[in-house]
């Protein structure tokens, strides 16, 4: 099969962050350019470093070929204005305004290529108060909110793992690239892009103003200050063998649970079928499923968990990972060569299309492997007339049978630009996403999570139901399901049946470990996919194994959900040139493994070195997560060079530690990191945190104050970008903040905020309008159970006309 994005040319001059981004273009068949200055990219030098090679460089290069330009000469300039007239999209990462004053900014290069799709990714975006400011991954979980909701109670904050920063902003640079270049298709024209890493990690991690997770009814909505005991959310228990961690969302989930705990009288009252009556009793709940565990391994937990329909999975380390069954059964890892004369294990790749695995194929290239290449390519004459002002997905019409936050995410994607995105529903077993707490009417997490959608009621437990959904799927685009595998199947609904009625339809089933493998049939949330994926061993503090600091979030869900939106729209560029769909298939926990590459790969090749490193950053010193004047006031600092540790002594007025052997280089600094960390910590303790932060960017040291969530609606930087917009719905008593576009495009409009459906809202109206039924057929559905309409419907409760 050929790859999707097979015939689209990207260039590459990223450095550091959104490098993954064309590391996942590459996995899906396009060709990316590597452009290097000569000797290379100094991300070629990124820890961790291993027999010579940098990991974290070696994984998000891979699939590319690799030149080297000199900017710096006219010939360089020249060289690149070349290529990007043979080009399709270019990706650059370096300071805003740097490329620009060379000559060869979006400016000077789109005026030689107009058709070009120039995709900026920068800490902070091209404009704005922090414009100029250094973004290191540490600093972005600091501001972006992320960070205060992370840490036990009345301790540090924690700073998240590794990567995860990385690869969350690659993903969405990959999504508003080909959004922009399917655009290009139907009109000719490109596009220049600004992706803000700040703005992906406070709108597409875990956002605070967006879809939530089920556990979000027990959470407090008043914003406290301390970090909350999040290890009841999602809660870990010791067995004989590690660590397992539950999830008890629904009612039958509990009912299941409280069955096996032996029905104790004292939560047999209805009132714990919620879960805000579930964390409220966590002290006296958790103690009786602790006793019951101990006893059992992990297989026995999951195993028991699965007959019950208790949701459990275990809490793995990184060596038990890269042991694992599952993932080496179901191609998730595989043994490659990594870099010149280095193999190891690694993670493939995000996704699999029409059964094959869109991932790892070659290493990353040498500096200027491939300078000797021929790169010049004709491309047939092409002149789109398509309306430059439509949005770029317009005219796709989406079935949405997607549930809870990934479900949510991943459509809304297409919708916010201009899909017709129909999300089906059965009032029988209603979407998670619609649990809403303290009697609200409406859960916010619908009004985030399935704006611009309408909404279908319909039985698909039914043959009838089925065959309506056939007849929809007969003019439809891209269906979207993200069920235990083989559900669609078991409905008469699998790819090969939707292909038989519309071959052109692209087909994407999402579930927590794929459709191989031993672990196939396992109930799955994010939660239960870091745990078992690695992530939540390494997210703890150094000294506690214990007490795991990841409750507070769904991870992987909002990712899972946008590399999944990547893979969908390249299916559909890669239909206009075969006329044919595809089937999508991706595993949450590939999203998990790809992030945690470095250092999956890292304990591979150096057994037991890859420990939770806390808030030290393992190959800088000063770092880490330092506590200023106020109360539970943070900022997070990192020095990772010389100069940046000049600069530190300078703004310190210590001039004279400049010249102190125990920080004359960066590993004298690491070897004496306690001294430099007290140094730093000491001025800090004195200091406001955004004050202190500001002081230290300018200075040229990157920082930044650890950010609550309301704080976000007011930070002068998202302000001035304008990042957050609004959304409104009748059944809400106040307006929500929310997220406002994907990337800041030259051309392509934001979204618009048209207020989600209630369930089976416009049941009538699909019905009428895109299958042609007529009025007495919807009744006769309606009045059968088959279609759905809001409760208010009048067909719900009039008997048919006499005869």
């Amino acid at each position: 099969m050929t790859l999707p994005l097979h015939g689209v040319r990207v260039l590459d001059l990223t450095d550091s962050l959104g490098e993954s981004s064309g590391r996942y273009l590459a996995d899906l068949g396009a060709e990316v350019i590597r452009v290097e200055p000569p000797g290379g990219s100094r991300s070629r030098t990124a820890e961790p470093v291993l027999d010579g090679v940098s990991i974290p460089f070696a994984l998000r290069n891979a699939n590319k070929l690799g030149i080297t330009v000199d900017l710096t000469t006219a010939p360089g300039r020249a060289r690149l204005t070349e290529l990007a007239r043979d080009a399709d999209i270019l990706l650059e990462s370096r300071p805003p305004g740097d490329l620009s004053e060379l000559g060869v900014g979006p400016a000077e290069i789109r005026r030689a290529a107009p058709s070009l799709v120039w995709v900026s990714i920068s800490g902070f975006g091209q404009d704005g108060p922090y414009r100029d400011w250094l973004a290191t991954e540490p600093v972005l979980y600091g501001m972006s909110g992320v960070l205060s909701r992370s840490g036990a109670p009345g301790a540090e904050p924690l700073l998240p793992p590794a990567g995860l920063v990385e690869e969350t902003v690659g993903v969405h640079a990959a999504w508003a690239a080909l959004l922009a270049y399917h655009r290009r298709l139907d009109t000719g024209r490109g596009e220049t892009v600004d992706i803000s890493a700040f703005e992906v990690m406070v709108h597409g991690f875990d956002p605070g103003f967006g879809t939530q997770g089920s556990a979000a009814a027990g959470r407090s909505e008043d914003f406290p200050r301390g970090r909350p005991d999040a290890s009841n959310f999602y809660p870990v228990f010791p067995c004989r063998d590690g660590h397992v961690r539950i999830c008890l969302l629904a009612r039958r989930q509990w009912r299941g649970m409280f069955e096996w705990l032996g029905a104790p009288e004292k939560f047999a009252d209805p009132k714990y079928d919620t879960i805000p009556a579930r964390f409220a009793a966590a002290d006296s709940l958790h103690p009786l499923i602790e006793r019951l565990f101990a006893g059992h391994t992990q297989a026995e937990l999951v195993a028991e968990g699965a007959r019950r329909g208790v949701p459990v999975g275990g809490v793995h380390t990184l060596t038990e990972v890269l042991a694992t069954e599952h993932f080496d059964t179901n191609g998730s890892l595989v043994d490659a060569e990594l870099a010149v004369g280095l193999r190891a294990r690694v993670p493939s790749g995000y996704v699999s299309l029409g059964g094959r695995r869109a991932g790892f194929r070659t290493r990353a290239p040498e500096p200027g492997e491939h300078d000797a290449l021929d790169l010049t390519r004709s491309r047939p004459a092409a002149t789109p007339a398509g309306d430059p002002s439509a949005a770029p997905l317009a005219g796709l019409r989406v079935l949405d049978l997607g549930v809870i936050v990934f479900g949510a995410e991943l459509s809304r994607q297409f919708a916010d630009y201009g899909a017709e995105v129909i999300k089906i529903e059965n009032a029988n077993f209603p979407d998670g996403l619609r649990q809403s707490k303290r009697g609200a009417a409406l859960a916010a997490s619908v009004a985030w999570g399935h704006r611009n959608k309408r909404s279908l009621g319909l039985d698909l437990r039914s043959t009838e139901g089925v065959a309506l959904f056939r007849r929809l799927v007969a003019d439809a685009d891209v269906v979207l399901a993200n069920f235990k595998p083989g559900t669609l199947a078991s409905m008469g609904l699998s790819y090969e049946v939707l292909a038989e009625i519309n071959p052109r339809v692209v087909v994407s089933e999402s579930s927590a470990f794929g459709s191989t493998g031993p672990w196939r049939a396992r109930l799955g949330y994010g939660p239960l996919v870091r745990a078992s994926c690695g992530v939540s061993a390494l997210w703890r503090y150094p000294d506690d194994a214990e007490l795991l600091c990841d409750g507070q979030t769904v991870y992987p869900d909002h990712i899972a959900a946008q590399v999944t939106a990547v893979s969908v729209l390249a299916a559909l560029i890669a239909r206009r040139r075969s006329g044919r769909g595809t089937d999508i298939e991706v595993a949450q926990a590939d999203t998990a493994l790809v992030q945690l590459g470095a250092q999956l790969v890292t304990e591979g090749l150096r057994p037991g070195t890859v420990t939770a490193p806390g808030n030290a950053d393992p190959g800088a010193a000063p770092s880490g997560v330092y506590a200023c004047a106020g109360d539970d006031e943070w900022c997070v600092v990192t020095v990772r060079d010389d100069s940046q540790w000049a600069a530190l002594c300078d703004l310190l007025d210590r001039p004279e530690l400049r010249d102190d052997s125990r920080f004359a280089t960066g590993a004298q600094r690491v070897a004496h990191r306690a001294a430099a960390d007290q140094l730093l910590a000491q001025w800090l303790r004195t200091q406001d945190p955004r004050t202190a932060a500001a002081a230290l960017q300018q200075a040229g040291v990157p920082a930044g104050a650890m950010v609550r969530l309301p704080e976000l609606l007011t930070d002068p930087h998202l302000t001035a970008r304008a990042t957050y917009t609004e959304v409104e719905h009748e059944l809400l008593p106040m307006t929500l903040p929310a997220t406002a576009r994907a990337a800041a495009f030259a051309e392509i409009a934001d979204p618009p905020v048209r207020q989600a459906p209630i369930a089976g809202e416009h049941t009538r109206e699909v019905c009428a309008g895109v299958l042609g039924m007529t009025e007495t057929e919807i009744d006769e559905m309606v009045r059968a159970g088959v279609l759905q309409p809001p409760a208010t419907d009048p067909a719900r409760v009039r008997e048919p006309a006499a005869g």
